[in-house]
């Protein structure tokens, strides 16, 4: 390992080629390496749900009821074209978002409070790179749910279309850093993999997460987290954990932030308001925020926030009084002893050229 900094994740490839990253930890002067099954546990709670999340994202099933899956055709092609697209996300994005969360957000990057994504779609690819240590993800859209997914029910004959629009429904994230949503809506209609659960499923997969549990969910006018069809906002609820154990909770609901329909059911925002202030994430929300037509969810995340990170889609620069907030702005240079530098793509300008990031912490 000569020249490897502890602390660095070395490529190694597994027995179908696909390139692992391996975490090594000093301890007292030993390496101590984590096997190289490093994206699952021993045990998943719901092994069907954990398994389908892994046949989705295109990882080994070695061991899971899925196994007999890994020979299939459609498979191995499905898994081979994700592995491509994965290895280039990680090291153009993923892997430089990484390295500049810790010198940027200081103890934000580690914090463990909750997370609000408002106007997310099924992006918790994004989410848990800023914020890998958030306890419960908030994410929300418009996108519909979708059943949970189903391996054994698609037609072998159908398996191939199916995860091809499953992959093509990732294609503009994984190129541009953003869901563009009627695409992703065209992509996952009428398929055997419908709504916004398979995505999700493969976000937390290939994250090395496992899922524990999956439980359609929903919010009735109070913000009380009510059984699916007892409330008005629909949802799920995805218990996963990481490779050490440790449990986090992703919600997705489908939502519409606007004022009219909050006046009318305010249960995602008084859900939200009981989680305690968060850490914000805003990027490609299509410049809701500069309407006053969104102006109850811009409030609620003026006040319930630990820290905002957005693009300039996000809450008006104007608004973030600079007396009551500490504002950065991060953006390319070729200038690599500046810290304010940006080598990743955000947001709707996702070229290197053209990205700015801004952060918010109040004072």
């Amino acid at each position: 390992m000569t020249g490897q900094a502890v602390g660095a994740r070395p490529r190694l490839k597994n027995r179908t080629g696909r390139v692992l990253q391996i975490r090594i930890t000093l301890v007292k002067p030993l390496l101590i390496f984590l096997p190289l099954v490093l994206c699952t546990r021993v045990l998943a709670s719901d092994p069907i749900a954990d398994a389908t999340a892994k046949f989705l994202a295109g990882l080994p099933m070695t061991g899971t009821p899925l196994e007999r899956y890994s020979a299939d055709p459609g498979w191995v092609s499905h898994a081979a074209d994700l592995d491509c697209g994965w290895d280039r996300l990680e090291e153009q994005q993923l892997s430089k978002i990484r390295a500049w969360t810790p010198k940027s957000l200081g103890p934000s990057s580690e914090a463990t409070g909750p997370m609000f994504y408002m106007f997310s779609g099924p992006d918790f690819l994004y989410a848990n790179a800023f914020f890998p240590n958030a306890s419960t993800y908030i994410l929300c859209g418009t996108e519909p749910i979708g059943a949970a997914p189903d391996v054994d029910k698609i037609p072998p004959s159908a398996l191939p279309a199916a995860l091809a629009n499953l992959r093509k429904s990732l294609d503009s994230l994984l190129s541009e850093s953003y869901f563009i949503t009627k695409y992703m809506m065209t992509d996952l209609k009428n398929s055997q993999l419908d709504g916004v659960l398979p995505v999700l499923y493969v976000f937390l997969a290939r994250a090395c997460y496992t899922i524990d549990s999956v439980k359609p969910v929903a919010l009735d006018r109070d913000g009380n987290l009510v059984a699916e069809g007892r409330g008005s906002t629909p949802g799920v609820e995805i218990v996963f954990s990481a490779p050490n154990g440790r449990e986090q909770i992703l919600y997705y609901f489908k939502s519409d932030l606007a004022d009219r329909r909050v006046q009318v059911d305010p249960g995602l925002i008084r859900f939200c308001e009981r989680q305690g202030r968060g850490l914000t994430l805003l990027k490609a929300a299509c410049y809701l925020m500069k309407s006053n037509n969104f102006s109850i969810v811009r409030a609620f995340l003026l006040a319930h926030s630990r820290i905002i990170l957005q693009d300039d889609s996000g809450i008006p620069f104007s608004l973030l009084d600079p007396n009551k907030w500490d504002l950065r702005l991060y953006a390319k240079s070729d200038d690599e002893s500046k810290p304010s530098r940006l080598e990743f793509g955000f947001g709707y300008e996702w070229k290197k050229t053209h990205t700015t990031v801004m952060v918010a912490i109040p004072k």
